[in-house]
């Protein structure tokens, strides 16, 4: 009877160990699924190749392009800073000192200095500093100007100076770098880029004058510029710097005189001292309403002519005091400037077709030219 319990009882045991082992690792067999057939797609359209041998372009390497500063470095030690005193006399105070300062530009190793007449105009004392800090003072005796076209020369007792090369104005285009070097503000020299926005630009600056053949340029010109060069990416001159439009809400259009204008200019003020051009002897104010008013005028545009020099041209011709201008060698005017302009493209010597209203009276004269006299 035990014998048989025991039996019972290893069988329960060799069932109980199977029953345990086998709810500790199971193995799964794969469910049996019907495979689903694939989809079915409609066959993509054939793309037709644009260049089945097509290949990017090669890459070239990087042009090297100008660089300003190395511009900058080859002009800053030919500009020099310039300082003025000039006398002026007020009715309330007498006379006083006033100081000035502008820029120019060395144009010969020996001491020629280039700038603005306005920055040297009246000037009883010039000092020139150079970039290595030397500083000499201008022969007043030996400055040459030319107020109509605003351009100066002044003399230093100075040798082997860094004279500055000058380029072709004629070749600037519209989009060309160019940089302004001068005295800004007076608190020495430094440099400013832009490019060139107009070239050929005609500036009324005061009454009776006019700059012609004027650089517009984006770089930024501040009071003490004047004078100073204009340059291209090569360090060579093409303008001189001089004005600037300085209105509320108006940036970037300052202006430079073109080489090809200045430097006939400037090799006369060199060679004679002053310049030689076609002279009437007429003392001239453009016609406004003003003076169509107090002289009674019959035109409302023209050239009023307001004192004839005793034995000039005007006065052989049969110019008077009220006279308008109206035309000059064929071509109407309608202010100073413009007959300025076309008497000084004239020849001294040919005589110039005037047109004039005199009262009621329209007339046609002949002015023959002679060369303007020297500065008194």
């Amino acid at each position: 009877m035990k014998k048989t319990n025991l039996k019972i009882l290893a069988l329960s045991l060799i069932l109980v160990l199977v029953v345990g082992l086998s709810g500790c690792i199971t193995i799964a067999a794969p469910p049996t699924t019907t495979p689903t057939p694939p989809a079915t797609t409609s066959p993509s359209p054939t793309t037709t190749p644009i260049n089945p041998t097509w290949i990017p372009p090669t890459t070239t390497p990087g042009m090297s392009l100008p660089s300003i500063a190395d511009a900058v470095a080859l002009v800053k030690p030919s500009v020099v800073a310039i300082n003025t005193k000039v006398t002026v006399n007020s009715p309330f105070f007498g006379p006083s000192t006033q100081q000035g300062a502008g820029s120019g530009w060395i144009l010969d190793k020996n001491g020629i200095i280039v700038t603005n007449n306005h920055v040297v105009e009246g000037a009883k004392d010039i000092t020139v500093t150079l970039e290595d800090g030397r500083t000499f003072t201008a022969d007043t005796s030996a400055v040459s100007t030319d107020p109509l076209n605003d351009i100066a020369t002044i003399k230093i007792a100075a040798q082997d100076l860094p004279a500055l090369k000058i380029g072709d104005s004629s070749r600037l285009r519209v989009g060309d770098w160019v940089i302004a070097i001068g005295n800004a503000l007076g608190q020495g020299i430094r440099a400013t880029e832009g490019i060139i926005s107009r070239t050929g630009v005609s500036l009324p600056v005061d009454q009776g004058q006019t700059l012609y053949d004027l650089i517009e340029t984006s770089a930024a010109i501040n009071p003490g510029n004047s004078g100073g060069p204009l340059v291209n990416l090569a360090g060579e001159v093409i303008g001189i710097t001089s004005a600037k439009v300085a209105e509320v809400g108006v940036e970037g259009m300052g202006y430079a005189i073109s080489t090809e204008t200045a430097l006939p200019i400037i090799q006369e003020l060199v060679n004679k001292g002053y310049i030689t051009r076609p002279y009437l002897g007429v003392n001239l104010y453009t016609v406004d309403q003003l003076a169509v008013i107090q002289y009674n005028l019959k035109v409302s545009k023209g050239v009023l002519v307001v004192q004839v020099v005793p034995g000039s041209p005007a006065e052989k011709a049969g110019l008077t005091a009220g006279d308008v201008i109206v035309s000059i060698g064929g071509k109407d005017v309608a202010a100073v400037g413009e007959l300025t302009q076309i008497l000084h493209s004239s020849k001294i010597g040919e005589p110039l077709a005037l047109g004039i209203w005199r009262g009621d009276s329209q007339l046609t004269i002949q002015a023959t030219p002679i060369a303007s006299p020297p500065p008194a």
